[in-house]
């Protein structure tokens, strides 16, 4: 390809939003106005509530705390600048900010990929081998495994990024799509993409196929073992403990393996938009609710809090 000249990375993109009919966009806008400030407030519930009850100090629980900040920062990438766009009209993003939104939104979901792993593969050693759970799930390893999902959240995703990034961009600058998502911003670029769409495709079936995977084999062992569980109590307390975990690993992979993995050049951006606000916007705003609502010591946790609040006579 011939070098393009006069090449900038200056001025803003324009995001095309989520439709061009405008009763549907307020619709959904006051659903996003409503919705975001419930996902922060459910999120930073389970942050406080397992950080001050001692009984929600086990391993499950720190977990799920690293799990709700990551929510916090994954929808505060998108929701914000989409509502601002929405409820000014001028739908744009500056080149800086939406490589910034491209790379924390691809971080923070990649984190959140291994960290799942790691809460299924949790629930495996407690349900499959609860006698050695506290010394194999010990501080020390809980606090490792949540480190190397951070660490390889950033590893996977850094180098496309900066490949990316350092590509002429040399207009029109125009994404369809409500966020600064890799697909749209890779056919953008004044560039041969071919390769970074090859890494990013491998990247995608790794981070996605590979955590699944984790997912699938604990969870296989996990059903194997409540099923031999004599007691019917004990089998629908064992099977409680992990129905949310799966409903959320349900949505969020599902979602993902339809936006993300699939061959280049077969991306349909318009019905991609769709399903990614099950990743961007329904499943942030109901994991609070998914993993507390069914939960009897969350739900003894907030009685106990509730208890200590002072009394005005």
């Amino acid at each position: 390809m011939p070098k393009i000249k006069n090449c900038t990375t200056e001025g803003d993109f324009t995001l095309l939003g989520f439709t061009n009919n405008q009763q549907l966009e307020i619709i959904l806008f006051t659903l996003l106005i409503c919705t975001y400030p419930l996902t922060i407030i459910g999120n930073m519930v389970i942050i406080v509530i397992t950080l001050v009850d001692p009984q929600l100090d086990t391993p499950m629980y720190y977990f799920l705390r690293h799990f709700a900040f990551l929510e916090i920062g994954f929808t505060t990438t998108i929701i914000p600048k989409t509502l601002a766009n929405m409820a000014t009209g001028h739908k744009t993003i500056s080149v800086p900010g939406c490589f910034a939104q491209s790379f924390l939104y691809f971080v923070l979901g990649t984190t959140e990929f291994f960290l799942l792993a790691v809460m299924s593969f949790d629930r495996y050693v407690a349900i499959c081998n609860p006698l050695r759970y506290s010394a194999i799930m010990n501080g020390q390893i809980c606090t490792m495994l949540v480190f190397y999902s951070w660490m390889w959240g950033l590893l996977f995703m850094t180098g496309p990024a900066v490949v990316l990034f350092q590509m002429p961009f040399c207009g029109p600058n125009v994404i369809n799509h409500f966020f600064c998502d890799s697909g749209p911003l890779i056919k953008l670029a004044s560039a041969d993409t071919r390769l970074l769409e090859l890494i990013d495709f491998l990247i995608a079936t790794l981070s996605l196929l590979g955590t699944l995977a984790v997912n699938v084999v604990s969870y296989i062992n996990i059903i194997s073992t409540i099923i031999k569980i004599p007691s019917a109590t004990g089998r629908q307390k064992a099977f409680s403990t992990c129905a949310s975990h799966i409903i959320v690993v349900s949505i969020t992979y599902g979602s993902c393996i339809f936006m993300y993995i699939k061959p280049s050049g077969t991306s349909h951006l318009d019905f991609s938009k769709p399903v990614s606000i099950l990743n961007t916007i329904v499943s942030p705003f109901l994991n609070p609710f998914i993993y507390c609502l069914r939960n009897k010591q969350v739900h003894d946790a907030f009685r106990s809090a509730f208890r200590k609040l002072p009394v005005r006579n």
